[in-house]
């Protein structure tokens, strides 16, 4: 009988010694799993262009391949740091807009549209009851808009992009003088009024990738970039001289339409050409310089790409002397 308790004394104190080992044993391989999915948290994040703007395009990415880099194709299971902003899923979490007695009343709309009228807030138009308006910049991405709503008067930055917006007309951006960039990536554009764009003082930037449009609308001077991709532009849909007087145009990007020819002049600033994948079969020798002054240099215009057209580069030797590089395609 003493030795049963004996042994069972043991036993108790093996358990508890064990219990005891284990404890710490498990914090330290907790302790050491932590930092591992800490970084694979980390290497997710994108940090190299969160700072990407017009300044410093040129220095962060290599305008060979700026296309491909910045593919608006893409965005949509990505989010773009700065400029896709999530909107609120849950109701709930909405402030209360419900009509009051000094609420006045929406109009109802002239034309079809998926936004019912609703009440309008005291701050702000009736576009941020379904986009969400964050200081100067309104997001209506993927909400099924099918026009351009109205927007408050100092918008700067505007991005409606994966709707079902079909045309775009000169009143749609009337008044607003602070607006900066239009993005309307993957809509169902064919049309656009002539002054749609050309009154606005302050864009900068405008962004049609992926719609039907047919012709280009006149554009304003202080245009600095243009994407126009994927769309069903021929050389007859751009008027003559489109780009001569655009004096702050460096990125013109136009591949994947059905253009016949290179739209010429080009405004001296231009620094990326993209007409890849058109109809273009030729070219003048004044296209990109002054045949008749054979020591001008034009450093700026640095990325020319004219791959997938059934031109032959190589027939048209005069036409890059003064080009830092050579245009890319088939030679």
């Amino acid at each position: 009988g003493c030795r049963m308790r004996t042994l069972a004394w043991l036993g108790i104190a093996s358990l508890c010694l064990g219990a005891a080992w284990a404890v710490p044993a498990k914090e330290e391989r907790r302790k050491a799993e932590k930092p591992k999915a800490d970084l694979v948290l980390y290497e997710n994040l994108d940090l190299d262009n969160y700072d990407l703007t017009l300044d410093n395009y040129g220095e962060i990415l290599d305008l060979n391949n700026y296309e491909e880099l910045y593919d608006y194709g893409d965005l949509a299971p990505k989010i773009e740091v700065g400029t896709l902003a999530p909107r609120p899923k849950d109701p709930a979490a909405l402030p209360n807009l419900g009509p009051t007695a000094e609420t006045p009343k929406l109009q109802p709309p002239t034309t079809a549209s998926p936004i019912h009228p609703a009440p309008v807030p005291v701050q702000g138009l009736p576009s941020c009851l379904f986009c969400l308006c964050i200081s100067t910049s309104v997001y209506c991405d993927d909400v099924d808009l099918e026009h351009i709503p109205p927007l408050p008067p100092e918008t700067t930055y505007l991005y409606a992009r994966f709707n079902r917006i079909g045309t775009i007309r000169a009143s749609d951006f009337t008044g607003l003088k602070n607006l900066k960039r239009i993005d309307l990536t993957s809509n169902f554009i064919s049309w656009a009024d002539a002054d749609a764009f050309r009154l606005l003082p302050s864009l900068q930037e405008l962004i049609l990738p992926e719609n039907r449009l047919t012709a280009l609308p006149e554009l304003p001077g202080s245009i600095v970039r243009l994407d126009a991709r994927l769309n069903r532009i021929p050389s007859t849909g751009l008027r003559p001289d489109a780009f001569r007087d655009l004096k702050q145009l460096q990125f013109l990007h136009l591949s994947d339409n059905q253009l016949d020819y290179i739209p010429v002049p080009l405004p001296e600033n231009l620094r990326s050409l993209h007409l890849q994948n058109n109809n273009i079969q030729t070219m003048h020798e004044n296209t990109f310089c002054n045949s008749q002054d054979h020591s001008q240099i034009r450093r700026v215009l640095e990325d020319i790409r004219l791959d997938g057209n059934p031109i032959n580069l190589s027939l048209f030797p005069n036409a890059y002397f003064c080009l830092p590089r050579l245009p890319t395609g088939r030679f």
